[in-house]
């Protein structure tokens, strides 16, 4: 026999599961399918971010007065599972409302959706980057280097989750140092998406320090993937850029 609360929040999550799909739509002009890469499994409502987004925010003013973050957890953890893109992105969207609850043990959580391939597309990879380990992290600035060693994880995403939990730091110009560590050990990574989310936490380490995006750039960019470098030089001016594209080549030559 469920507790009331834990019984609550599973009808919270079929009730979510069905008002998304009764919101189901054809791709028409709006095929996310041309947009989010995942698995075979990885199906779509083709219902809009924004509409995700107000669903949980009507179902977080319903619940806040009994669920803790731990219910909000338990709700994400039922949805997370699920094939389609916004049922995982309903319960990722309820759960970031909490974040001032938010503390260290939820981190563990979050990496086994990771590694467990919930996550499934670089999509909702990055949603549990940007709204969920990316505010903890920046709250609890000694998570960073745990974070950091994701670098080194066999699964694909959880890689990837080490890039772009960092995004956010970097572009205020902190941690820097792990940011730029994390790309170093990065730069090997045969999988493009590995590539671009790595460009992407460069690009935004240079907006508050270019100078030292440049020297790292001249002093690894023979090394590194030309995705990543091209990502991580976009913003720069033009001939600028037009440098550094041409020292870099030395090696890769393409």
């Amino acid at each position: 026999m469920l507790h009331p609360a834990k019984a609550g929040v599973r009808q919270a999550a079929a009730d979510a599961r069905l008002a998304l799909a009764r919101r189901a739509r054809p791709p028409g002009d709006f095929d996310a399918s041309r947009y989010f890469r995942g698995g075979a499994t990885l199906a779509f409502y083709n219902v809009g971010t924004q509409k995700v987004r107000e669903m949980a925010e009507a179902i977080f003013r319903s619940n806040r007065d009994e669920w803790s973050v731990a219910d909000a957890l338990a709700f994400a953890n039922l949805l997370i599972k699920d094939r389609h893109l916004e049922v995982k992105s309903i319960g990722i969207e309820l759960l970031a409302l909490y974040r001032r609850e938010f503390t260290p043990g939820l981190l563990p959580a979050w990496k086994r959706w990771l590694a467990r391939n919930d996550s499934a597309n670089w999509a909702t990879t990055d949603a549990i980057c940007g709204y969920l380990i990316g505010p903890l992290i920046a709250s609890r600035p000694p998570l960073v280097a745990r974070v950091a060693a994701w670098a080194g994880a066999r699964n694909m995403w959880v890689r990837r989750a080490s890039a772009v939990s960092l995004v956010g730091l970097a572009r205020k110009g902190d941690a820097l140092d792990a940011a730029y560590g994390v790309a170093r050990r990065l730069h090997g990574d045969g999988e493009d998406l590995i590539q671009k989310a790595v460009g992407w936490l460069l690009r935004e380490a240079g907006k508050t320090d270019p100078a030292r995006l440049e020297r790292y750039l001249r002093r690894h960019g023979p090394a590194i993937p030309r995705t990543t470098v091209r990502y991580a030089i976009e913003r720069l001016p033009a001939r600028q850029r037009q440098a550094l594209m041409a020292v870099t080549r030395a090696i890769h030559g393409r």
